[in-house]
């Protein structure tokens, strides 16, 4: 089974240099960690939005591990993950077990638990010794992650963004949605959707409705993609802060749980 890590940003001024630095680097292949199989480094839109206007201040990282205790080794020590720390006036990090997947991101497929049913949280945390640091406080509870890719036909893309706008509406509308943000590998044509939901419930029913529903049977009719990825997570840790919202987990529980970010911390 895989573990992933997912980092958000949203950089200082002074750091957009180095987040483009960073992003030219990553096609020469991410940096050598224990137990790392798969990694992008991904740019963003305009507020960490979908739009085509990049965001060069939003940047996003993905990386899959061969066990969670590799994933939270990153996340606790790497580099990478203490240099976006750093440079953030927002910061966001996730460690997620995949409960499904569906597709190919270039040509990497995660691997869920041989049961396809989310880990026992309470072992994990054991296992992995959390720091009583996370313990979180009362919020709105998270139970479920998804994310989308797709690599977009070039002759498709002008339909695929025609179709992009109201499903984006659709989404920042969505009831039981706690975070979105779209990133992408390049411009146009490396296109994905990282969202946090309360449950499965309310993620099936912005995936199975409105715009959305209509530009995936106009995408997958239409054959717009020459390859796509679709995994759902179960949260093991959620940390950190994202527009306005502060994202705490606690260890040994579940489920993730988020709360309005204030002032006094």
């Amino acid at each position: 089974m895989h573990t992933v890590v997912v980092v958000l940003s949203r950089l200082r001024p002074s750091a957009v240099g180095w987040a483009v630095s960073r992003l030219v680097k990553s096609a020469f292949g991410p940096a050598a960690w224990p137990g790392l199989v798969f990694q992008k480094v991904l740019g963003s839109g305009e507020h960490g939005g979908f739009g085509l206007k990049p965001g060069l201040d939003h940047q996003g990282l993905f990386t899959a591990f061969s066990s969670p205790e590799a994933a939270n080794n990153f996340l606790e020590n790497a580099p990478q993950v203490k240099a976006y720390r750093d440079r953030s006036d927002e910061f966001f990090a996730a460690l997620l077990s995949p409960v499904s997947c569906r597709g190919q991101w270039s040509g990497f497929h995660l691997e869920p638990p041989a049961q396809a049913k989310p880990v026992d949280t309470v072992e994990l945390a054991q296992a992995l010794n959390e720091a009583p640091r996370l313990a979180s406080r009362p919020g709105l509870e998270c139970s479920v992650a998804s994310l989308t890719r797709a690599s977009i036909r070039p002759l498709k893309a002008r339909r695929f963004w025609a179709q992009s706008p109201d499903a984006e509406d659709d989404l920042a509308k969505a009831q039981g949605c706690l975070l979105a943000v779209g990133l992408g590998e390049a411009p146009l044509l490396r296109q994905a959707t990282f969202s946090l939901w309360k449950d499965q419930a309310a993620m099936d029913a912005y995936a199975h409705s409105g715009a959305h529903q209509r530009a995936i049977e106009a995408a997958y009719g239409q054959k717009f993609f020459s390859e796509s990825m679709f995994v759902r997570f179960h949260p093991l840790r959620l940390e950190g802060q994202w527009q306005g919202q502060r994202f705490l987990k606690q260890p040994g529980l579940g489920q993730a749980h988020l709360q309005q970010a204030s002032n006094n911390g």
